[in-house]
């Protein structure tokens, strides 16, 4: 009984030098689509030369983790929990780096087992559809900071609803005795708008009344030149 078990989580057959070789081959030749695919999705100081190359090495090193324990069953579950205690700390800039590196840890699962319609079919349809919906950006977020006294806090709200209408969201508003904090959320595309058919926003604000600050901080998940 006890031989029979252990032939069974036994090797399921030996591979060929030239098959193995032929998995890497195959591997790398669509790890060049995904630095391909990567290299024209992003652009600007968001592109990472690094990663890149990392993708490439990620779908060649998981290739030959699934050549090694694709036909024996207790290694791949002797891996499975070796790998568990495994955490990553990297931090993602674009979540679009999420996607490349599932893309290619599935390339590689699907190279290192041997389908390879699965991984040529596969990433034709995640190349063409990167390349299509890659550049899309979000649109920039804008927060307006103001501190100032807070008796004039109806003056301040008056000018930005004057100026930017139902388009600016509060956020925040904080007070104390005699100080408030209003925080507006508006889109890039409604602030630059206004500036170009009026006075400048800072102007209308400090003209209010008491300002301590004004400020506008950009929010945007993307990261340009």
């Amino acid at each position: 009984m006890k031989e029979v078990i252990l032939k069974a989580l036994g090797s399921g057959g030996e591979l060929t030098a030239q098959a193995i070789i032929l998995r890497q081959l195959a591997a790398s030749v669509i790890a060049c689509f995904i630095f391909l695919s990567y290299r024209l999705s992003h652009d600007g100081s968001i592109y990472s030369k690094k990663f890149n190359v990392s993708l490439v090495m990620l779908t060649i090193i998981t290739t030959t983790v699934m050549i090694v324990i694709g036909n024996n069953i207790a290694l791949s579950l002797g891996m499975v929990g070796a790998l568990s205690i495994v955490r990553f700390r990297t931090a993602i800039k674009d979540s679009r780096d999420t996607v490349y590196i599932f893309w290619a840890i599935v390339v590689g699962i699907c190279c290192g087992a041997g389908d390879y319609p699965v991984a040529a079919i596969g990433s034709i349809f995640a190349f063409v559809l990167l390349l299509l919906f890659g550049r899309i950006k979000n649109d920039g977020r804008v927060l307006i900071i103001i501190r100032a006294a807070r008796v004039d806090e109806e003056r301040l709200e008056a000018v930005i609803f004057n100026r930017y209408m139902h388009k600016a969201t509060m956020r925040v508003k904080n007070t104390t005795k005699d100080s408030i904090e209003l925080i507006y959320e508006i889109s890039k595309k409604v602030l630059d708008k206004a500036d170009k058919h009026g006075s400048m926003i800072s102007d209308e604000i400090y003209a209010a009344g008491s300002v301590e600050y004004f400020n506008i901080v950009m929010q945007n998940d993307d990261i340009s030149s």
